[in-house]
């Protein structure tokens, strides 16, 4: 996927159901270049009619759209387009069986960094429908990188001090008082990486907390 690749957000329960069936999964991704059904039939070895079923289906979801439309001899043909190049489920289409963070008790748990992703999808896709139609662009800003520790130690020394850095920076620039002040999120999580990781490489402190993220950073 390219730079200017753009994502697209699944966020209801129907529209996912849509998507994720086999046949249409596979349209979709085909899709990513503009074809016809009779185009999509050839390449599927399919009838054209179910081919033109699924493309309704669907269209009718948002997922697809029309981009051209061909006079044939007696009928006019429609080349169809997905409507982004990639696409995530936000976890608003699982309804009350997504993860919410305020029922994942233990902050340093999988768990918890699962619900944290799903809430990062759904606040960004929220914002982004927003700034579509307010026809502006989304300020966001994302940081990524990779760290490969000596041993335990280390990596519960660099856990600390990145948790004592970010909080002096939150203190110095964090205002609660301008009323046009522009209110951000950041989000700080670590896991293992890599081929052969091993599910945890952080000690157990005696109260089964992690303490190379013990304290977390609170919202100010």
């Amino acid at each position: 996927m390219s730079a200017a690749s753009t994502v697209g957000v699944i966020e209801d329960t129907e529209q996912a159901a849509t998507a994720l069936e086999p046949t249409r999964l596979r349209l979709l991704a085909a899709l990513a270049a503009p074809d016809s059904a009779a185009g999509l039939a050839r390449r599927f070895r399919e009838p054209r009619q179910q081919i033109n079923y699924h493309l309704r289906r669907l269209e009718s979801a948002g997922l697809i759209t029309l981009v051209e439309e061909r006079p044939q001899r007696g009928f006019v043909e429609r080349v169809m387009q997905a409507t982004a190049d990639a696409y995530v489920v936000s976890p608003a289409a699982l309804g009350e069986l997504a993860a919410d963070l305020r029922d994942v008790g233990d902050r340093f748990s999988a768990g918890y960094v699962l619900a944290l992703a799903g809430r990062i999808i759904r606040d960004v896709a929220s914002l982004v429908q927003r700034a579509t139609v307010a026809a502006k662009r989304l300020a966001t800003f994302s940081l990524e990188t990779q760290v490969r520790f000596a041993s335990p130690a280390d990596q519960h020394a660099f856990v600390d001090e990145l948790t004592r850095a970010v909080a002096a920076l939150v203190q110095k620039y964090h205002d609660g008082t301008t009323p046009e002040g522009r209110s951000f999120r950041f989000v700080i999580a670590g896991y293992p990486h890599g081929p052969g990781a091993p599910a945890s490489t952080t000690a157990p402190s005696p109260s089964g907390q992690s303490r190379a993220t013990d304290p977390p950073i609170t919202e100010p």
